[in-house]
């Protein structure tokens, strides 16, 4: 059944693959206003119009055009939309734009509102320099109230978003607990078709060129919105969101206080597709070069990971280790579900640790101790996410 007048299914039509999606949607709700010329990009300015926003992974949700100041919520709308017509989900359907129809209250995201505090924000923005753009999420704890508080930046998987990310590692939950920031940065299919951080490509190894500049640049600009405590700043990873991590501790020392790489590969491990499929199945072919000081690294790898194998965790300690001497314990133990691991803790002369790293007996390539809500996740496994909150708060 035909919905909608042919002369908005056609205007709409225009107007999608003009990448105006929002006057589109606003012709097929009675909203738009008379045939506004196809190359225009006006839109209203009054407070409580609604604009539609893409995530990482093409996800759509809805903001208020005037942004409430750095550092608060956004404000709400003035008024609640009326009810969709019956024929718009059909047609947004077929255009392929789900997560618009999602946003509009047609069907409720999986994992569009990760578990968080009812107060807390999990807020959407985006970043952009010389080398693109990027979205990504940020976690404000509800205890934030302009005292300098840590900021943990976390960086993805292949074909993860950051809502999959953050429902999957339960980081928002530690983060309202311990009271620090969380921001979670969007690799765009548009960048990698899988929406893998690029770390195998030489302009992405390297400080201010490529994806590491625009990871920087959102974890400053989030330094700037916000009171953020900059001696402690860390970045952690899982796979090649891991690799990505390790090369943002090596190209950022001075940003970063500490990493944490979660079955993912140190710095420099390839150079392009075909070496970092070498690594990723034997690790690197010449050891990745040693940093020039120690860098706080914590690592946790399964040792039954074939995707990204267990020595690729040991290179990262290794380079993160820079060749100073340390003083080495280890440990053995088993998580509450029956995952067995073996712990080793490497501190300097004042007794600090530096290195840590969990070998999951029996582990594949999954977050240790994460949640079914979200993808690539062991619940068996020990709670990766508390342990590298441990380690980043200790110091």
């Amino acid at each position: 059944m035909n919905w909608f007048p042919k002369s908005d299914m056609a205007k709409a039509s225009r107007l999608t693959r003009a990448g105006r999606l929002k006057e589109a949607v606003d012709v097929l709700m009675g909203n738009a206003p008379t045939d506004a010329p196809a190359h225009s990009s006006t839109r209203p300015a009054q407070a409580d119009t609604i604009d539609l926003e893409q995530d990482d992974a093409g996800n759509w949700s809805t903001t208020p055009v005037d942004q409430a100041p750095s550092g608060a919520a956004p404000r709400p709308a003035s008024h609640s939309p009326g009810p969709p017509p019956p024929g718009l989900k059909v047609f947004l359907d077929k255009l392929g734009l789900g997560r618009i129809r999602d946003s509009m209250g047609l069907r409720q995201p999986a994992h569009d509102t990760p578990p968080g505090p009812q107060n807390a924000n999990f807020l959407l923005r985006s970043f952009g320099n010389a080398a693109g753009t990027r979205p990504y999420k940020l976690f404000v704890p509800t205890s934030y109230a302009g005292t300098p508080l840590p900021l943990l930046v976390m960086l993805h998987g292949c074909t993860q978003s950051p809502d999959d990310f953050a429902a999957g590692t339960r980081m928002n939950e530690l983060a309202e607990a311990h009271g620090f920031l969380v921001a979670y940065p969007g690799q765009t299919t548009g960048a990698n078709a899988s929406k893998c951080w690029n770390w195998f490509n030489v302009d992405g190894q390297r400080r201010e060129r490529g994806e590491p500049s625009l990871i920087a640049g959102i974890t400053r600009q989030i330094m700037t919105d916000w009171s953020i405590d900059a001696a402690r700043v860390f970045v952690a990873g899982l796979s090649a969101g891991g690799a990505q991590a390790a090369i943002m501790g090596s190209a950022y020392p001075d940003l970063y206080a500490a990493i944490g790489v979660h079955s993912g590969l140190a710095c420099g491990a390839a150079h392009d597709m075909m070496s970092s499929l070498t690594a990723m199945r034997h690790g690197a072919a010449t050891p990745p070069l040693r940093r020039v000081q120690p860098v706080r690294t914590i690592v946790f790898h399964g040792d039954k990971d074939t995707t990204v194998v267990p020595i690729n965790g040991d290179q990262v300690i290794a380079q993160a280790q820079a060749g100073i001497s340390l003083q080495t314990t280890v440990t053995s133990g088993q998580s509450p579900a029956g995952m067995r691991y073996t712990r080793r803790i490497q501190r300097d002369a004042s007794g600090r640790t530096i290195l840590e790293q969990w070998l999951l007996h029996g582990a594949g390539h999954a977050w240790s101790g994460g949640s079914s809500a979200g993808s690539f996740t062991d619940p068996k496994g020990p709670d990766a996410s508390a342990a590298m909150v441990a380690f980043f708060l200790s110091a």
